[in-house]
């Protein structure tokens, strides 16, 4: 392919528009960002007092509980509010290679759903 003067010159106007893209979302992501920080630190204060406060169970015991009852480590947690009801979704990676997620109702510690592959090799019995 042989590039003529003017499809450079495209190129080149490409190059320098897609760069001036990415600066811009940098600069909104790092002027965004102390906005999004704050919500967290917000968020995870709430919870915190509501674990002190004994509405909710702390994730430590949550975990333990969970290993009680199932085999494998803890590759994610997320805590989510849903409709006023906070769960706990964890995700488990089993012996062999499988991901179970399970989600557990904060205030309580029951496990509300599982779901995942092959868990009976999970349980522990």
């Amino acid at each position: 392919m042989v590039m003529t003067r003017y499809s450079f010159y495209i190129i080149r106007s490409f190059i320098r528009a897609s760069a001036r893209l990415v600066l811009a979302a940098f600069v909104l992501a790092v002027v965004a960002s102390p906005v999004a920080i704050a919500d967290d630190d917000e968020d995870w204060q709430r919870l915190h007092r509501e674990v002190e406060a004994g509405r909710i169970k702390p994730l430590g015991e949550i975990l333990e509980s969970l290993s009680r009852d199932w085999i494998g480590d803890v590759i994610d947690v997320e805590i989510e509010d849903d409709d006023g009801a906070i769960i706990y979704e964890i995700e488990l990676l089993g012996p062999d290679g499988q991901v179970a997620e399970f989600e557990i109702d904060a205030r309580t510690g029951e496990v509300l759903e599982v779901e995942g592959r092959n868990l009976r090799t999970m349980e522990r019995r």
